[in-house]
């Protein structure tokens, strides 16, 4: 595939549906890598700047109510632009690991598969916005939306959109894995978590040339 991956740092993301645990394995990551001495930075979207948490209030409020969903797909492009920017890019010059919860591909599987828009379109719209910044890696945790979606309490506006819409946004996110196998690692979500954690360290250790412990660190209390 096309687009430009970084010659310094490592960007690493992590997409699914929601409740797949995208942030325990994102914690988990960042403290094994913390245990090694690697830099990282610990990031997220939408919202991990202060224009961005403004955004981030409307897209997922429910009190914001319907959005039309061309008007959702800038606000989630508007968002990666700047985040890109002033996040991403500078802790990738630094050559720091960056650890991303959700990217690009949650706005192709949920704006683009689950609001049915023109994928071609919203695709063109994302990559302009990030100016075609790949990761170098992206970590897909896969589980059908029903078993994830009920561990959750008070969804958000996306979180309550409804089955058909998450189980189109969830076949998206396996087709774009499909389409550039060698950039994904596509994990069953409901596996160990430190089994999980492991096998995602290893991949990342790997891309920086490095060899996994035999006993990783950084692991959460149970």
């Amino acid at each position: 595939m096309s687009g430009r991956r970084t010659p310094t740092g490592l960007f690493v993301v992590f997409e699914g549906g929601d409740g797949v645990g995208k942030s325990t394995q994102v914690e988990l990551l960042c403290a094994n890598l913390d245990a090694l001495g690697i830099a990282q930075l610990r990031t997220y979207e939408p919202g991990d700047s202060e224009a961005g948490r403004q955004i981030r209030r409307i897209v997922l409020d429910p009190a914001t109510g319907d959005l039309a969903p061309r008007a959702e797909a800038l606000l989630y492009a508007a968002d990666k632009a700047h985040h890109v920017s002033s996040v991403v890019l500078p802790a990738l010059a630094a050559g720091k690991v960056v650890v991303c919860d959700r990217y690009v591909d949650s706005m192709l599987a949920y704006q683009g598969a689950g609001r049915v828009l023109d994928l071609g379109d919203v695709e063109r719209v994302a990559r302009w916005a990030t100016d075609d910044l790949r990761p170098h890696l992206t970590v897909l945790l896969d589980v059908h939306p029903d078993q994830a979606l009920t561990t959750i309490a008070d969804k958000d506006r996306l979180e309550a959109a409804g089955a058909d819409f998450h189980e189109r946004a969830r076949n998206l996110f396996l087709q774009l894995a499909a389409r550039e196998p060698e950039h994904y690692l596509v994990l069953p979500a409901r596996e160990s978590r430190q089994d999980l954690a492991a096998r995602i360290l290893e991949r990342v250790l790997g891309l920086l040339g490095r060899r996994a412990p035999s006993d990783p660190a950084g692991r959460l209390s149970p």
